[in-house]
């Protein structure tokens, strides 16, 4: 079951680097809360304590699945935009180097294989992390960014399982600091739009449609 829902996540990841509409990166975000939720709740039932549960499930299903998609597509909606980003790579480049990311990624876990680490979820892990620093230096425009930068976070929360399924603490302290650093992020980012929609008239604004 585990291998089967982190593999999907894997989809997902070569999918949204590929991509370049707007609706079809708040799906996929959307998707990866899911999948996390379901990943994080098959890892640890019957390990974790109810109010660790309510926790996971209050910062994926409700918080990455729900309140991040609805608050990008509301923004997004404000200023008519359909697609993200000025595509620097041809989707067939991009998924050539996602697919490095991916090998290189299962290159790394096995390297550093212990005990103590979970293997899949590391590899995961940094492959994640990959794919959002991919994201933000492949792309130029700041919707780009926003979307590598929440990919990154999912990096950090699959990293807490590959290290923390004995340490329940661990999980609960990196989902509180993705809670945080999620707030930060979009916060940043609904400062830098309210700007753009001050800055300039109706006609300006179609400008920042690809």
């Amino acid at each position: 079951m585990i291998v089967f829902l982190i593999v999907l996540f894997a989809i997902t990841l070569i999918y949204i680097s590929k991509t370049e509409r707007f609706r079809t990166y708040l799906n996929l975000i959307a998707l990866q809360g899911v999948l996390l939720f379901l990943i994080s709740f098959v890892s640890i039932f019957g390990s974790a304590s109810i109010s660790n549960l309510i926790f996971i499930i209050f910062e994926t299903l409700l918080f990455k699945a729900i309140v991040i998609p609805l608050l990008l597509k509301h923004i997004i909606s404000k200023i008519k935009i359909s697609r993200v980003h000025e595509k620097s790579l041809p989707s067939f480049y991009s998924l050539i180097f996602i697919s490095f990311g991916l090998l290189i990624s299962v290159i790394i876990s096995q390297y550093f294989k212990s005990e103590k680490i979970e293997a899949l979820y590391f590899s995961i892990s940094v492959f994640t992390l990959f794919t959002g620093l991919f994201l933000i230096v492949s792309h130029k425009k700041i919707f780009s960014h926003m979307i590598g930068f929440l990919v990154i976070e999912n990096a950090v929360f699959l990293l807490s399982l590959a290290v923390g399924l004995e340490m329940p603490l661990l999980i609960n302290l990196a989902i509180f600091i993705d809670i945080i650093v999620s707030v930060l992020i979009l916060g940043l980012f609904i400062n830098k739009m309210s700007a753009v929609i001050e800055d300039v008239n109706s006609e300006e604004l179609s400008m920042l449609k690809d």
